[in-house]
């Protein structure tokens, strides 16, 4: 039961978060909020304040922050529609936006804690395109084709979701008190027996405490674009056949019944880390929130934003009954997405 309650807190955090970040800009641009919910269906407590009712509702999966003239014409100059093209693409990226900075603080605490990631080559085998490439151990991989590469887990990713392509690589390699750059290009050799494509190294890594406030800022931002650039990776296997829809994506159920396993293992070692294992689900759940609600798909903010710039583009905004019916489609095709999901889920479980 505790580990359901962990992962409903969590998922009820980053809503909140996403949520108050549409409301604190609305609030700040003069736009009225008619009410500002947390979790979705009938409400289980509602309070009317000055302007807008604060609503907590019985499923703790989403929520809304519902604006005066968001989805329609009204002529309140407090409503939506009526304010700068600006003031209205501000309100809408800031709920993403809240959720970044909400995943740079979680990623903060875990760097705090745990440190971070140094890694080198620890062995090269003979023969393999590392090796006829020049790589040699003690060499550590900066970049990756276009790729900056700070941690083991970027070249995992990068090799994963771009198999066998071609790889132009950067490395810093040991020379004196210092180190010197090299560049080198190799291609992977699949494996038969790793069932996947390999440079034909093996990587050491440990962890290090962060030493000042600029490198605790560096390195818990890259915890945040890590999350970022493996999100986008993970959308690139699915369209790319690499991995299956069953497999690739999970809805709230699947998701917290992985947070609640989590939990249950390292509540098991300690306070301390089963508490570092909720900031780290929170830190990915509420990036991958930020760039999937920044996808240019109808009724999510980044559809909503493609609008707001072809307005603001175009010099006069898009007509409110064809964008309202291209969102009421969007709307549609994710209720069954969300249905499709849940089915998923549900039948992963048994």
């Amino acid at each position: 039961m505790l580990n359901i309650i962990a992962a409903v807190l969590v998922f009820g955090l980053i809503v909140l978060v996403h949520e108050f970040g549409h409301f604190l800009l609305a609030k700040l641009n003069g736009i009225g909020v008619v009410e500002f919910s947390i979790g979705m269906g009938p409400r289980l407590l509602s309070w009317q304040g000055a302007e807008t009712r604060y609503s907590l509702k019985l499923l703790p999966f989403g929520g809304s922050c519902m604006m005066l003239g968001e989805d329609e014409t009204d002529a309140d100059p407090k409503a939506f529609g009526n304010k700068s093209v600006w003031a209205r693409i501000s309100v809408v990226f800031a709920g993403p936006a809240f959720n970044f900075i909400l995943a740079f603080f979680f990623a903060v605490i875990i760097v705090m804690n745990i440190g971070y990631q140094k890694f080198e080559i620890s062995g090269v085998t003979e023969g393999s395109p590392a090796a006829e490439a020049g790589l040699e151990p003690g060499d550590v991989i900066t970049r990756l084709n276009s790729r900056r590469i700070t941690a083991y887990e970027d070249v995992q990713v990068y090799m994963m979701a771009n198999p066998g392509e071609t790889l132009h690589i950067r490395y810093s390699r040991p020379s004196g008190d210092g180190y010197v750059t090299g560049e080198t290009v190799l291609t992977p050799e699949y494996s038969q027996a790793e069932g996947r494509y390999l440079m034909g190294v093996t990587f050491t890594s440990r962890y290090v405490k962060a030493e000042s406030l600029s490198e605790l800022a560096y390195y818990s931002a890259y915890q945040v674009r890590y999350c970022i650039t493996s999100t986008f990776d993970s959308l690139k296997m699915l369209f790319t056949r690499q991995v299956q829809v069953d497999e690739a994506v999970a809805g709230p159920v699947r998701i917290v019944a992985m947070i609640g396993e989590n939990v249950e293992e390292s509540r098991e070692i300690g306070l301390s880390v089963m508490l570092l294992t909720l900031c780290y689900w929170s830190l990915i759940l509420s990036a991958s929130l930020g760039i999937m609600n920044l996808l240019p798909i109808p009724a999510l903010d980044g559809g909503r934003l493609v609008f707001l710039i072809l307005e603001a583009i175009r010099g006069k905004a898009i007509d409110q009954e064809k964008e309202s019916l291209v969102h009421m489609a969007g709307l549609v095709l994710l209720m069954a997405l969300m249905v499709f999901v849940l089915f998923n889920d549900i039948r992963s479980l048994f």
